[in-house]
């Protein structure tokens, strides 16, 4: 128990009094006081203070390594885009790292030239690991071939969340971008993979920092692009503003094709992950009009909706559910297939 009444998890406390002691050479913190964490229970993230300044602590509950987690979380601050890496230890499974206080909000218009620009820094960096052995939690997951994608669209498919009619609309559409959009190794770099969330952009008035590292891993560089754009991109305009801030020049029509893919990607893969697999089987009124789908962004962006309950998750997976639909009837839609199944792998 440390001062404020806060604890942490009795198996973890020889190995965070560890940390302290052989990052700041103290055996306890002078506060602690414990971060929201969303559903994720099996990671704890602590806000402490040592000597008058704030570091955060992640104890990681879980029981696979983090070597891939830590490796790439150390390049990124390294190379400035992600706070200071202050210990870590993989077999204990802690970090500590400098804290960044976010400015809330973060200015869209700010975001939608700065997030490109860091995501371009990031992926200039040298290669991270692969996931070799670890769960791909990015929507890139959707693209892999095999038993475990077939496992997940099957379970979709007999969990009755969806309309018949739907279900077969967002299987077919599945099948056929996981047909086109084919991996190529020119498009891999260094990812962060979970950039849904606004809380792993922390703006700090002067700066933009990635935080929560541990889905990490080199991917395919749209993914990050496609999932913070999601937020953030509001019109034809802003996404002109947010390519070229992020390819450092016009994008070509294979670049917009290749981005709005994984959009579309993106969107089933958040259908699935929170219409279908984390709604808790509660029945969903499909008389009840969806919520409007840039509106809803705009205030998961500002902070003004969590995704910790059960309706906040619901409303997520159905926005990307219309949205996906709304897209595929486009023009763009067509163009974009064509276009990326031209390119030779």
């Amino acid at each position: 128990m440390y001062k404020g009444g806060q604890m942490i998890p009795e198996e973890k406390s020889a190995a965070v009094a560890k940390a302290l002691r052989e990052a700041f050479d103290v055996t306890a913190p002078d506060e602690i006081r414990q971060i929201p964490n969303g559903t994720f229970n099996k990671v704890q993230v602590f806000r402490i203070m040592v000597r008058g300044t704030p570091y955060l602590l992640r104890v990681i509950l879980r029981t696979e390594d983090p070597t891939c987690h830590f490796t790439c979380m150390g390049a990124a601050a390294e190379a400035g885009l992600a706070p200071r890496v202050r210990y870590t230890n993989v077999e204990d499974r802690v970090s500590v790292t400098d804290f960044v206080q976010g400015v809330i909000p973060f200015p869209r218009s700010e975001a939608l030239v700065r997030v490109p620009r860091l995501l371009r820094a990031l992926q200039a960096l040298p290669a991270f690991p692969g996931r070799a052995g670890h769960l791909n939690t990015s929507c890139t997951f959707l693209l892999q071939k095999g038993p475990v994608v077939d496992g997940l669209l099957q379970r979709c498919r007999t969990m009755g969340v969806l309309p018949q009619d739907q279900m077969d609309e967002l299987l077919a559409r599945h099948a056929q971008l996981a047909s086109v959009y084919a991996p190529r190794e020119a498009e891999m770099a260094p990812c962060h993979n979970d950039l849904f969330k606004p809380d792993n952009m922390l703006f700090d008035g002067q700066r933009v920092w990635l935080v929560d590292w541990e889905a990490a891993f080199q991917n395919d560089r749209y993914a990050d692009l496609a999932a913070a754009a999601n937020m953030i991109v509001t019109s034809d305009a802003d996404e002109d503003i947010y390519l070229r801030e992020f390819f450092g020049q016009p994008p070509d029509p294979y670049h917009r094709a290749r981005f709005f893919l994984m959009q579309q990607v993106a969107h089933i893969f958040y259908t699935m992950a929170f219409l279908i697999l984390q709604s808790g089987g509660q029945p969903i009124d499909w008389s009840e009009p969806a919520p409007d789908y840039e509106e809803f962004q705009r205030r998961f962006w500002a902070g003004d909706v969590k995704l910790d309950e059960t309706p906040a998750k619901i409303a997520y997976g159905r926005v990307h559910w219309e949205r996906l639909l709304r897209d595929v009837q486009s023009p763009r839609y067509e163009e974009s297939l064509r276009i990326v199944s031209g390119r030779k792998v």
